[in-house]
């Protein structure tokens, strides 16, 4: 069986801050990011182990193309996206949604 996806409020706001941030660079950007995130969760969704453990059971993806990470957690069968940030973002931010 398929692992539903659940987004955090904090993660769901750092992908519209991005897709927002990328459309107004150029017109489709913001989609192409969408569409790189579905890619990188289908993965996930398949094998919800693949992402190494960064910090404290918290996991991590990187996206294709943009230089984003997913932070996920995998319990009781769901994918727990809690944060979507760019690379270069301090890693106390992701590490307080573990």
């Amino acid at each position: 069986m398929t692992p539903a996806v659940r987004y955090s409020p904090e993660a769901f706001a750092d992908v519209a801050e991005a897709f927002s941030w990328y459309e107004a660079q150029r017109r489709g950007l913001g989609w192409e990011f969408v569409v790189a995130l579905d890619t990188t969760l289908g993965l996930l969704q398949q094998a919800p182990e693949a992402g190494p453990v960064v910090h404290r059971g918290l996991r991590r993806a990187l996206l294709h193309r943009f230089p984003y990470a997913l932070y996920y957690g995998f319990t009781g069968g769901q994918i727990q996206v809690r944060g979507v940030l760019h690379m270069r973002r301090d890693p106390r931010r992701w590490r307080a949604r573990a």
